[in-house]
């Protein structure tokens, strides 16, 4: 799937919700085992992302209230993996869901050490998710792109004055000056600007 089919597959797909408010899905195709995280979709998740402070996780920082949701629901992820034995995984999340996906693509990449080389993560609209530098750490995130369109209003938060950075390889599509940066966000625009985008773009 290219990342059109990806963001589209992401927003229909039907989601299993968690107690903490994190939403997923998996599917097997063929070889590759595709995990999807929803975006905002209620009190609990905005209370999530608005819950700033930074926590430590492992040997990096991340913002807790992310770490949170993290938190519910690794423990399906992981049994997912182990179950299917896939030989490829591509993770992809969008808003709040985008931000899960960071945290997962990490996980992935620490915890089944064999997948680090087919492990592949989009994060939508991702909002900024780690703490501070990473140095050697960082690159557990370079399978992993964030996608931005034009003046996206979430990719800006948590801001950077608090600390925060994004991770993996920033994509920004869309024209500058065409939305608004709330509008930029709508799972609408992003569709749009994806159709022209992903025309030519590699396939995961």
């Amino acid at each position: 799937m290219n990342l059109y089919d990806l963001f589209k597959r992401c927003t229909e797909i039907a989601y299993t919700d968690t107690e903490g408010g994190g939403s997923y899905a998996t599917e097997k195709v063929e070889e590759t085992l595709y995990v999807y995280f929803e975006d905002s979709k209620g009190c609990i998740d905005w209370k999530s992302n608005f819950d700033f402070p930074a926590r430590a996780y492992g040997s990096i920082f991340a913002h807790r209230g992310f770490l949170k949701v993290w938190g519910q629901v690794k423990d399906y992820i992981h049994k997912a993996i182990t179950d299917t034995s896939p030989a490829k995984i591509v993770v992809v999340g969008y808003s709040h869901g985008a931000a899960l996906a960071v945290l997962c693509h990490e996980y992935i990449w620490y915890n089944f050490p064999h997948l680090q080389n087919s492990l592949f993560g989009v994060g939508f609209g991702c909002p900024r998710v780690i703490w501070g530098g990473c140095k050697d750490v960082c690159k557990r995130w370079e399978r992993f792109t964030v996608v931005k369109n034009t003046n996206d209003i979430v990719t800006h938060l948590p801001p950077r004055f608090m600390g925060y950075r994004h991770v993996g390889n920033l994509l920004t599509i869309g024209e500058k000056g065409r939305y608004s940066p709330i509008d930029a966000h709508r799972p609408e625009n992003m569709l749009k600007e994806l159709s022209v985008f992903s025309a030519n773009c590699d396939k995961y």
